[in-house]
């Protein structure tokens, strides 16, 4: 059994400054604060002491496109490894990997790609970004691509993902939408609303149908007005929703970030990346799906347009701009980790810190950055 110890351990409930846990097999044996007794290497225990550093869960991101130069959406197994070991080394120790708009037979050959990655354990899912997705909300996706909703295409899409599918994010104003949310909640996945020009009535049909995921939030969907609330504002007030944020700077005013979290509480707020192949790599040219982007000081635009596309953001990288804005440690890191994990259904086994949950762990220095990562119990970068 390994004891970590003298932390500033960071709870869903808070911070316990002189915090410690143990960890053995692989997961969370036990949870303390300065106020309760622990075992210690005179018990014949590995001890570490902190120092007063941050101690968190691993990151979470539902939705991730590439990054070190990487792809995760060319059904190339290797560039998804090379992406996933990108954010690995930034604190993400679980991640869902996300498919754009392409035909659906590339679809279906990227899922049964992830699939495979998913069965041994890489990646804990596919986020399906499409094809069914409004051409006027479409952003970066190939408009070439986009389809009415079909359930064929659902169904071989599901069927390639053999079980490993967790979120489908669709435009619930298609025709056909309502009833496809409802047969993606059916076969156990999160029906995600996003690239969307909803109105706020057709998005509150596709809640009522299931729905419960906003994919990246005030991005890729009809404008707040005072007339016509559109679909963040139906998405923003009902309780069951968790929102994606992208919290780069790019994608949300710092403004915006605060307000969502003052609004919707870290319960109901996932921070995402939405990075493609660029986060942790050059400015320059990459491929996005069957687009190109060019990536200019850190920011992806769909070339020779003003269109976002994707993030070079990495988690550690959004955790210390939202907390440096002004939010919380606690509620950031239940927005990075726990609300994530339970919106997927993972949060018996990962997410937070707690007794019994794998420990996926992540210290901190003061500044907030990774000073060291574990993964199922195992160093994957070993202490300072």
């Amino acid at each position: 059994m390994s004891v970590l110890h003298s932390a500033r351990l960071v709870l869903p409930s808070g911070v316990v400054e002189g915090g410690w846990i143990t960890v053995s097999e692989g997961r969370i044996a036990a949870v303390g604060g300065p106020q309760d007794p622990r075992p210690s290497s005179s018990d014949g225990h590995d001890e570490l002491d902190l120092g007063g550093r941050w101690l968190l869960p691993g990151f979470v991101d539902l939705h991730v496109h590439g990054g070190g130069g990487k792809s995760l959406t060319i059904g190339d197994a290797d560039e998804a490894l090379g992406a996933l070991a990108l954010h690995r080394t930034h604190g993400t120790t679980t991640s869902l990997a996300s498919l754009l708009t392409n035909p659906i037979d590339d679809i279906v050959r990227g899922a049964e790609v992830l699939a495979d990655l998913a069965d041994d354990g890489h990646i804990a899912g596919i986020h399906l970004e499409g094809p069914f997705l409004s051409h006027i909300r479409c952003g970066a996706q190939d408009p070439a691509y986009l389809l009415a909703p079909d359930p064929a295409a659902l169904d071989a899409m599901l069927t390639a993902g053999r079980g490993h599918v967790r979120v489908v994010t669709i435009a619930p104003e298609l025709p056909g939408a309502i009833d496809l949310i409802k047969r993606i909640v059916d076969a156990g996945a999160v029906a995600a609303i996003g690239h969307t020009d909803a109105t706020y009535d057709q998005t509150c049909e596709g809640l009522e149908a299931g729905a419960r995921l906003a994919t990246h939030l005030f991005n890729g969907m009809r404008g707040v007005h005072h007339r016509e609330p559109g679909p963040a504002t139906a998405l923003l007030e009902h309780p069951e929703v968790v929102v994606e944020i992208v919290a780069d700077g790019v994608h949300l005013h710092d403004a915006i970030t605060r307000l969502v979290f003052d609004h919707c509480g870290p319960n109901r707020v996932a921070m995402i990346t939405d990075a493609m192949a660029a986060a942790g790599a050059a400015d320059g040219i990459y491929p996005l799906g069957p687009q190109m982007v060019h990536v200019q000081n850190g920011i992806a635009l769909l070339e020779g347009t003003h269109a976002i596309a994707g993030s070079t953001l990495t988690m550690d990288s959004a955790l210390r701009r939202v907390v440096n804005s002004g939010v919380p440690i606690q509620d950031v890191s239940a927005a990075l980790s726990t609300t994530p994990a339970r919106v997927v259904g993972l949060d018996k086994e990962i997410g937070s810190i707690a007794e019994g949950l794998t420990a996926n762990l992540l210290v901190l220095d003061a500044d907030l950055a990774v000073d060291a990562i574990m993964i199922d119990g195992e160093w994957t970068r070993k202490p300072f």
